[in-house]
């Protein structure tokens, strides 16, 4: 039989075979993320880096999809679920190693938690003075009789836990609060989150198991529309957790009655990856891409001034690279999208092919091998230096992309 150590590193390369969707060799020395500190002058003064925050103020820019994680043994609360925690089922193992990986929280007994703050942190403070970054809570499963399903619940991050973070580093974290709508007590939570200085709320439908759609959602729509709270929402397919049966409650489309409530909404990712059933057509219409009704949502009149999408994980190689085409061409849409990593992924080195963006025209290969260095100091500032170089056809994004904290301090001025 194997030993603990053996098997470990096996699980860990099998989740780079599982993160990677071709092309990627387990002998790549970049395989594994090296969690190097203090980014080298040179590599800053960068013809290709030195302008990227050009024209960008950083006081304004708060990145909107930051994940805490951790095995909670430092006091957060966190609670990792069996498909992550199990090695019974490798490959939701194997990711759960990696994540922990991209975030530097090394095994460290009873400082796991710590070590992934910490680390978040050190990025931080290597960003210019005034960027933040907003802190998700991750709330449980739930059936639809408001119980708790910690079986199906692949992590818990607690409110508690987030909120302290940002009331203990104001200057360099936000949160972002997660709430069951289902739940006895969810009007009242919310509120109390809001006032606990919660600047959001996050939802990840399919694996969390509430429906948009839901009437019995209403009374927490009008506490987020009432305190203008944006509501930040997975759609499209879900591949990092999994919930129950319930991926089509990530379905873009039925997020119009929040939208008719009066509620922002931002939708994480643009939903750009995965098909969802055409709702306009029935329940049992043929499949299109999430990303395309999340634009047709766009254009509708319920979605002036409520509707936005955050850019996080767009330039992952799972996506198509059309996607990000779309994106830099459509500048009307640029003042509805926001900035966001998704931290920690930017730091598993597989999951973002440089190489293929430059195939795919949307990066000047010159850039590469600075950006794949930074990759290895910072992957906060690799996430947004490499956006901030995508061009396609003369398009790039708009610097209103990157000024995110408008949306979220609104509600707490």
């Amino acid at each position: 039989m194997p030993s603990a150590l053996s098997r470990r590193r096996f699980l860990f390369l099998l989740g780079a075979a599982a993160l990677s969707t071709g092309g990627v060799s387990l002998a790549k020395p970049a395989l594994i993320n090296p969690c190097r500190v203090a980014i080298p002058a040179a590599l800053l003064d960068s013809p290709w880096l030195a302008g990227v925050w050009q024209g960008i103020d950083p006081a304004q820019l708060w990145d909107c999809h930051v994940h805490l994680a951790g095995l909670g043994d430092g006091g957060s609360g966190i609670v990792v679920g069996p498909q992550l925690s199990s090695a019974m089922h490798p490959l939701h193992y194997a990711q759960r190693l990696f994540y922990m990986n991209a975030g530097c929280a090394h095994d460290a007994p009873g400082k796991v938690d710590q070590a992934y703050v910490a680390r978040l942190l050190n990025l931080c403070d290597a960003m210019p003075a005034g960027f933040k970054v907003m802190l998700f809570a991750f709330e449980n499963f739930y059936d639809g009789g408001g119980k708790a399903h910690p079986e199906h619940s692949a992590f818990h991050v607690p409110n508690a836990w987030a909120a302290k973070l940002a009331h203990d580093f104001p200057e360099r974290f936000e949160w972002v609060a997660s709430i069951h709508p289902y739940r006895n007590a969810a009007v009242d939570d919310l509120q109390a989150a809001i006032s606990n200085g919660a600047r959001a709320v996050k939802w990840l439908p399919a694996a969390m198991g509430m429906d948009p759609a839901a009437p019995r959602c209403d009374a927490f729509y009008r506490v987020l529309a009432v305190s203008g709270t944006p509501l930040i929402v997975h759609c499209g397919e879900e591949k990092a957790v999994k919930g129950g049966d319930s991926q089509a409650f990530g379905n873009p489309l039925r997020l119009r009655r929040a939208l008719d409530a009066g509620v922002r909404v931002v939708v994480a990712h643009c939903a750009s990856l995965g098909t969802d059933v055409d709702l306009d057509q029935g329940e049992h219409a043929p499949q299109r891409s999430s990303f395309e009704l999340f634009l047709r949502l766009n254009g509708e009149e319920r979605a002036k001034g409520r509707l936005y999408g955050d850019i996080s994980a767009i330039t992952q190689r799972n996506r198509k690279p059309a996607i990000i085409r779309q994106l830099l061409e459509r500048i009307d849409l640029h003042e509805r999208l926001l900035h966001g990593s998704d931290y920690p992924l930017p730091g598993i080195l597989p999951l973002t092919s440089l190489s293929a963006l430059v195939k795919a025209g949307l990066l000047a290969a010159g850039a590469v091998s600075d950006l794949e260095m930074l990759r290895q100091h910072n992957p906060l500032l690799f996430d947004f230096s490499l956006k901030r170089l995508l061009t396609w056809q003369g398009h790039s994004f708009s610097p209103a992309v990157f000024q995110t904290r408008h949306l979220f301090a609104a509600s707490h001025t």
